[in-house]
């Protein structure tokens, strides 16, 4: 639902009665003629295909890594299953995620240093099933030319919100965007200016734990707070652990990705590289202390097992930290991406399965949660990185559960 004129714009609810038929239901939150936009994604034949081909197998991306001794430097297949007559090297963290690579001869297996990736051609849907996934067969309006809708005396009455805190459950919608900014419906937002963001985040310890579209958090902040610098480490690989800091008020900020599966064409470091339980059970952690997970985007192409166990180990591991100290935990939800881009692979259908089980899993626990499926589908970013102003209002939203 959107009005263009006030930069407005909100996701429905779907009510599935399990018989064919459904129930999409819009909250008018503000005053104005509004427009509605109902599009099918996929049939239903199209998202069997979809959940089948996923779980067929490991080899849709294919791992290399870099194994190297002194000036020489060898290249050997490396995933979390291989059917490989080959001698391997096993890498198992503590809690039992495995990825293996074929061992190099004369190389031992501590010298694997690097990794990339590269799509496999390789396909799991029939020649009729990939018509379904055709341009034109995606994002099909249901019902065209709906009418404008007025909506006009909104009931303005609302009880008083408690204010944003973690730990709140949230409903569906739980915002939307007004004059491009993030509303919140479900707790009293507070509108933080520079000098309320530095109090907040002052003797702050904050660890942003996740893929690209958190670190584009980092990269973000000091457009906020011209005080906060980076920290160089003297390392120029792509995908660094990164640092902001702030001596004056002892505030640092620093982003690390997640372990694998991680996909990029770029050639990465796995040297330093932990699983994010493994960080975080080497966070002390107190009432200054804050973390922020997100997960999901590299986990699309695999089947939906390893998402799962990984989710479970981090849920695992920030019971241990809640146990033992004051330190509040932020999950950000996945966003949506482009529609059209390797469906089979990344699709849509499959962060929202991710989705759903990533609620289901921390449903339990005492950590606040950034929507952002719900807000870039409000925002209609169809972006895998969305742009400033929806990065900007989700950093607000992170903010009002640490202020």
């Amino acid at each position: 639902m959107s009005s263009a004129a006030l930069k407005a714009g909100a996701s429905g609810k779907v009510t599935d009665f399990n018989n064919g038929t459904y129930l999409v239901s819009f909250t008018l939150f503000w005053e104005s003629q509004v427009s509605l936009s109902l599009l099918l994604i996929h049939p239903s034949e199209g998202v069997s295909a979809l959940w089948r081909a996923r779980n067929q197998g490991y080899d849709r991306i294919i791992f290399k890594g870099k194994f190297v001794n002194g000036t020489t430097h060898v290249f050997t297949e490396c995933g979390h299953t291989l059917n490989s007559s080959a001698e391997l090297c096993e890498y198992l963290d503590t809690d039992q995620e495995a990825f293996y690579c074929v061992r190099p001869q004369h190389m031992p297996c501590e010298a694997l240093n690097h990794m990339t990736t590269r799509n496999r051609d390789i396909s799991y849907l029939t020649v009729k099933e990939k018509s379904l996934f055709h341009r034109s067969s995606m994002g099909v309006e249901m019902i065209k030319h709906l009418k404008h809708i007025n909506g006009s005396r909104c009931n303005k009455s609302e009880k008083i919100k408690e204010k944003c805190q973690v730990g709140m459950k949230i409903p569906v919608p739980g915002g939307y965007t007004l004059d491009g900014r993030w509303i919140t419906t479900f707790c009293n937002q507070i509108q933080l200016n520079t000098i309320k963001i530095n109090g907040c985040l002052k003797g702050k310890l904050i660890y942003l734990l996740g893929d690209s579209t958190l670190r584009q958090w980092i990269y973000y902040l000091p457009k906020v707070l011209k005080t906060l610098k980076f920290f160089d480490l003297h390392r120029t690989r792509v995908f660094k652990k990164c640092f902001l800091l702030d001596a004056e008020k002892h505030i640092k900020i620093q982003w690390e990705k997640h372990s694998h599966p991680f996909v990029s064409l770029q050639l990465y470091s796995v040297i330093d590289e932990k699983y994010i339980p493994w960080i975080i059970d080497r966070i002390s952690g107190d009432k200054n202390t804050a973390i922020v997970i997100t997960l999901g985007q590299h986990f699309r192409p695999f089947p939906t097992d390893i998402f799962i166990r990984s989710a479970i180990n981090i849920r695992k591991a920030i019971e241990r930290l809640l146990l033992r100290s004051l330190a509040k935990v932020i999950l950000k939800m996945e966003n949506i991406r482009e529609m059209h881009i390797d469906t089979e692979r990344f699709g849509d259908f499959h962060g929202y399965i991710q989705y759903l089980i990533m609620k289901d899993i921390f449903s339990v626990l005492n950590v606040g949660v950034i929507d952002a499926w719900d807000m870039t589908i409000a925002y209609g970013t169809n972006t895998v990185h969305p742009p400033d102003h929806v990065i900007g209002n989700q950093i607000d939203l992170f903010f009002n559960d640490i202020y």
